[in-house]
């Protein structure tokens, strides 16, 4: 029987519409893991642009890759930590596959890990001759931003915790993985603010590069699961995030409702009941596209589910409102104060609403279908 070396070292390649960056990719990782019993993972969220059926190609010749494809399911983190867990190899390395993360350090990175006095090393663009590159002046500052942020639940000092480039040992892994939160895009992050103990960590700098084909994933929501990230480490034993960022849409669906109110009545001189009916069904209608973008990003409703869920909506949010109503109510009777009652009315008006939204209208389920509706 021909023996076969052990498996040292996955690369797991989260990948979203990067079919043209494969190819170029392998090529790299070729060339500076010779020598190395490897593997590549790629995991897929079910690209449009074919990328898992260029991977499966690939790998029919290249018995080093493999693809996960996930269907009805989104985001960088989780699909980093299935990837991790579908390997046995010892060392784990995460990178991305728009050939920014410079390849070239994979080794020194693994030589790190071998000589096993850390858990973890982490390509840094802050350290040492490391660079952001191309980055621009506004996209360096947030980085900062970031990195200062995340000193409120790492458990470890990091030049680079926006970084999505690094290498860990399995036992590290299975020692943090079953309490990630798996949102978002900053798995590193997530692992080490997670870790039930000190991290042992190192740093190599690398220059971060351009893009070579495809387009960024950075906007707006990378940003608001960074925030969901942070807080779900902060509170989120206590306090579901989801719950926090849905009451911030409810208070500005509020400042909004009354700006529309005064404007419907100072200004168009609308009878006071016609403008709050107004007001609220603007408000309303507001609330739920903010919410089905921000607070359900990874549910979100697509075709005719998203005129279903925005129907169902309007009834949770009526019989929300009427509890509200009389909750304060009672309350007043018993002694509160008219600002107690007035708190505690909204607040199990905002839990029933909360609630009902989660159970019936951005269930998974209903996700699933939205997907298939707009296929």
């Amino acid at each position: 029987m021909t023996e076969v070396s052990p498996l040292e070292l996955a690369v797991v390649v989260p990948v979203f519409k990067e079919r043209d960056n494969i190819v170029p990719l392998l090529e790299r990782l070729d060339v500076v893991l010779a020598g190395v019993n490897h593997e590549i993972i790629f995991v897929d969220d079910d690209s449009p642009d074919s990328t898992s059926q260029k991977i499966r190609e690939i790998a029919l010749t290249n018995p080093r890759v493999r693809v996960l494809t996930r269907i009805h399911r989104r985001g960088l983190s989780s699909a980093c930590l299935e990837g991790m867990m579908a390997t046995a190899a010892p060392c784990i390395a995460v990178m991305d596959a728009d050939l920014q993360h410079d390849e070239r350090i994979l080794p020194a990175m693994l030589a790190q890990l071998r000589q096993g006095d850390v858990d973890l090393v982490v390509g840094t663009r802050n350290a040492g001759d490391g660079s952001m590159g191309e980055f621009s002046a506004a996209r360096v500052q947030l980085s900062h931003l970031g990195r200062r942020l995340s000193r409120l639940i790492s458990r470890c000092e990091l030049s680079d915790p926006m970084s999505g480039f690094f290498m860990l040992t399995r036992p590290f892994l299975e020692q943090a993985v079953r309490q990630t939160s798996g949102i978002g895009f900053k798995i590193l992050l997530d692992l080490v603010a997670t870790s039930p103990r000190p991290v042992r960590l190192a740093e190599i700098p690398y220059t971060f590069g351009a893009r070579l084909h495809g387009e960024s994933k950075l906007d707006i929501m990378v940003g608001l699961e960074y925030l969901q990230l942070l807080l779900d480490k902060l509170i989120g034993e206590w306090i579901p995030p989801r719950f926090v960022i849905y009451v911030l849409v409810g208070s500005l669906g509020a400042v909004v409702c009354l700006v529309l109110l005064l404007l419907l009545v100072r200004v168009m001189h609308l009878d006071l009941f016609v403008a709050q009916v107004v007001a609220t069904w603007i408000t309303m209608t507001a609330n739920f596209f903010l919410n089905n973008v921000l607070t359900y990003r990874d549910r979100k409703l697509r075709g005719r589910a998203l005129w279903m869920g925005l129907f169902t909506f309007y009834l949770a949010c009526s019989v929300g409102a009427f509890s509200n109503l009389r909750v304060a109510a009672a309350a007043r009777q018993v002694g509160f104060s008219w600002y107690g009652a007035g708190v505690l009315g909204l607040t199990v008006g905002a839990i029933w609403n909360y609630l009902v939204t989660s159970i019936w209208i951005w269930r998974r389920s209903h996700a699933a279908a939205a997907e298939r509706y707009s296929q």
